[in-house]
């Protein structure tokens, strides 16, 4: 397959400034490949990045943002083909994790790949072309299945998350569940909850989320109605914090049942400190857990799960955008939560 010489690329310089730009296509690393983007989704870690111009170790600025996408095997470099778990070629339609875990650590040892002391991560998909580093082409680039669009597939990293989240707090037919935040992370919860048989009920704040959570099977509170909660303490066998705010931990804790869990799964930001009822988690014997990112087990896990059709990918892709117009796109997502995800196409 012939590559261009160049290719447009979003790119981040600063805080709030994201420029379309024109760079050189830059051949594979040996072990490594080059992707023809399909589809690149938006993300709420992504409009974080942009808002503060930086991520510590997710990117380096200027750098092109995007962590969720899809394409097509454009070229391999030397050994890729025989070192890639799946034995790629060009022209397969893969995923890409954005990270790789080094498979040495003590972590990694203990089945904790998500904690890896050298946790590599990989950005670059608000492009037309992605160059994907050798580690990534080993250990957690996947094929995607015939019957599933690429669209679909590039479900696959938020899915990855939640997935994980899932094995670290799993639930049993008959549960009853509770989703505070109902972003597209809150809204994969809702639905990978209500296949695992839960009863699910969803909190959030805009109308067109709180549908979406209907849509998908859930129960639904305004979480502006103050009053609802009173009536909800002690309810839930399990209360997933999705929105990274402290001021909702608390509120998690009084809602959970005696013996229940709370997964605080939303990231604050670094430095955040909170105060918990103590005297609640102790005498109520409520289980906190805190799951974070994912393995490239449930990387493909989640490939499969949209595979097989268990979680439909068309509640969450709601509107689509052409990569020019990426720009204009976070400053509108900055003001406004209509799109669940937006599907970036590069053609």
């Amino acid at each position: 397959m012939s590559l261009p010489a160049t290719m447009r690329a979003a790119v981040l310089h600063g805080r709030e400034d994201l420029r379309l730009e024109t760079l050189p296509l830059l051949p594979p690393e040996p072990g490594g490949m080059i992707v023809r983007l399909d589809t690149a989704l938006t993300c709420g870690t992504d409009l974080k990045v942009w808002r503060r111009g930086y991520h510590a170790t997710m990117i380096r600025i200027p750098g092109i943002l995007g962590h969720e996408g899809s394409g097509v095997v454009a070229q391999l470099g030397e050994g890729a083909a025989s070192e890639s778990a799946p034995g790629l070629r060009v022209g397969d339609r893969v995923v890409v994790a954005n990270s790789a875990p080094c498979g040495r650590c003590r972590h990694c040892g203990r089945g904790q790949e998500n904690l890896c002391d050298d946790l590599q991560y990989l950005n670059g998909m608000y492009a037309e072309y992605l160059r994907v580093p050798a580690r990534f082409v080993r250990v957690n680039t996947w094929r995607v299945p015939d019957a599933l669009p690429l669209d679909a597939a590039a479900l696959t990293e938020p899915l990855a998350c939640v997935v994980h989240g899932l094995r670290e707090t799993p639930v049993r037919p008959g549960d009853e569940a509770l989703v505070i935040g109902l972003g597209p992370l809150g809204l994969l919860w809702v639905s990978l909850l209500r296949n695992a048989g839960a009863t699910v009920t969803g909190a959030g704040r805009h109308a067109a989320r709180l549908e979406a959570a209907r849509t998908l099977g859930a129960w639904v509170i305004d979480a502006d109605e103050a009053g609802r909660w009173a009536e909800q303490a002690g309810a839930f066998d399990l209360v997933v914090e999705a929105t990274g705010r402290v001021e909702t931990w608390n509120l998690a804790l009084d809602l959970v049942r005696k013996g229940g869990t709370v997964n605080l799964f939303g990231g604050p930001p670094k430095g955040t400190k909170a105060e918990l009822d103590t005297n609640r988690l102790h005498y109520s014997q409520i289980t906190v857990k805190s799951p974070f990112h994912h393995r490239p087990q449930t990387f493909r896990e989640s490939l499969e799960l949209l595979a097989r059709g268990v979680v439909p990918s068309e509640p969450f892709l709601t509107e689509t955008r052409r990569l020019e117009e990426l720009p204009d796109l976070f400053r509108a997502m900055a003001g406004a939560k209509s799109a669940v995800k937006t599907r970036i196409t590069m053609s």
